[in-house]
């Protein structure tokens, strides 16, 4: 048995930004809390929401105070500040930390306690109900954020999560024309992510045949287009495919999990604060220079949709031309390919190691299981940039 959930409503395509009217009068709000950063508010993104909002006489308010990888600080304000507010629609507009800063607030601020307090490693409490209807808008193309029901957060030296399908978007809008304006680092970053969600979603042990779709579809748009796409940033149709792409690929981890990639990226934006998406693309070729052999029909498939298979390779071969392949893309998109050019160094294995190893949601789901001293390998590696490649 499988069962695939998603958002009510999801808009995708150019200009579909403007459906946003149609929501907020399907929910008959009377007034709106936007949730963005500043970095799109700077860019004007945020002002062609508001636009709209004022075109047709919707009040709001706006939280700017989102930061990457945000820490409770920052999420229990946003909380307390919807709760102030007579707000009764929340719009998160921005890349995942905006995402995920909505969809908390829209369900917390309707609940007793603070964020931790529902935090999946330590909290305590449940969540009873939805919440305030909640829209969510991507920026970029890679969280998938916006068709997921995860909301993560930042600790001192690793991070959790809220997960609970209570959280999910009552309507996702994927506008292209968003993304336009993101500069190369953050298109690879969050291009790279949403691969990362594609192939763990691929090769999960909760993978199903429609999650297999779709992440085998995110995955060959993705590798076709998001060189492009970070190079030069205005072509459309590259654009175009990696938003499409990055959907596919949220649709398909949000039913089917991650895994080892991101359990082990998680303690890097804890400790050192690495982005996320770089976090996961660093990691992704050394995770699976680990787990191929338990996947290797699948990892052929994976090579045929990245375009590094030939006709004459043996299934092995076609798997280790799949790690080599995303080696290269990562380093292709201008993204660090070792740890060490992070700044990390050898004393930091052990605490990674630890925190990483706590990762128990995620680890549970990878087709290879993990101890502690494979973790440390993996690591070690990475940090000095080798990769096995079936020696």
């Amino acid at each position: 048995m499988s069962k695939f959930i998603s958002p009510l409503k999801i808009f995708s395509g150019a200009g579909v930004l403007s459906e946003v009217i149609g929501e907020i009068q399907y929910y008959h709000a009377s007034k709106v809390m936007i949730y963005a950063d500043p970095g799109i508010i700077q860019v004007g993104i945020v002002k062609r929401l508001e636009n709209i909002l004022k075109e047709n006489e919707i009040a709001y308010d706006l939280f700017s105070e989102v930061v990457p990888e945000p820490p409770l600080i920052i999420a229990n304000k946003a909380v307390d500040t919807l709760r102030k507010c007579d707000a009764d629609l929340v719009i998160g507009i921005g890349g995942g930390s905006s995402l995920d800063i909505a969809k908390t607030a829209a369900v917390l601020s309707q609940h007793e306690g603070k964020v931790e307090d529902y935090l999946n490693l330590t909290g305590t409490k449940k969540l009873l109900h939805k919440g305030l209807p909640k829209i969510l808008i991507p920026t970029t193309s890679g969280t998938g954020a916006e068709v997921t029901d995860i909301a993560v957060f930042s600790l001192e030296t690793t991070k959790d999560v809220i997960t609970d399908p209570l959280l999910l978007a009552d309507t996702a809008i994927v506008d292209p024309e968003l993304t336009y304006s993101l500069p190369p680092r953050i298109t690879a970053a969050t291009g790279v992510d949403a691969l990362t969600h594609a192939i763990e979603a691929y090769t999960s042990v909760n993978a199903s045949p429609l999650t297999d779709t779709l992440a085998l579809d995110a995955i060959e748009r993705i590798a076709q287009n998001i060189r492009t796409a970070v190079w030069h940033g205005t072509n459309i149709e590259a654009r175009t495919e990696l938003s499409l792409g990055s959907l596919h690929a949220g649709l398909s981890f949000y039913n089917a999990g991650v895994a080892g990639v991101h359990a082990l990226a998680y303690p890097l934006g804890g400790l050192f604060k690495i982005p996320h998406g770089e976090s996961n693309a660093v990691l992704l070729p050394y995770i699976f220079d680990y787990i191929w052999p338990s996947c290797v029909e699948k990892m052929k498939r994976v090579a045929k949709a990245l375009g590094v298979y030939s006709s004459n390779m043996t299934d092995r071969e076609a798997a280790i031309a799949t790690v080599q392949g995303l080696y290269h893309m990562v380093q292709d998109v201008g993204i660090p390919t070792s740890l060490k050019e992070f700044g990390i160094k050898e004393s930091d294995i052990n605490q990674l190691t630890e925190d990483a190893f706590k990762q128990t949601r995620l680890l549970g789901r990878s087709p290879k299981p993990y101890g502690i001293n494979d973790i440390r390998t993996i690591y070690e590696r990475s940090l000095r940039g080798e990769l096995q490649l079936g020696r």
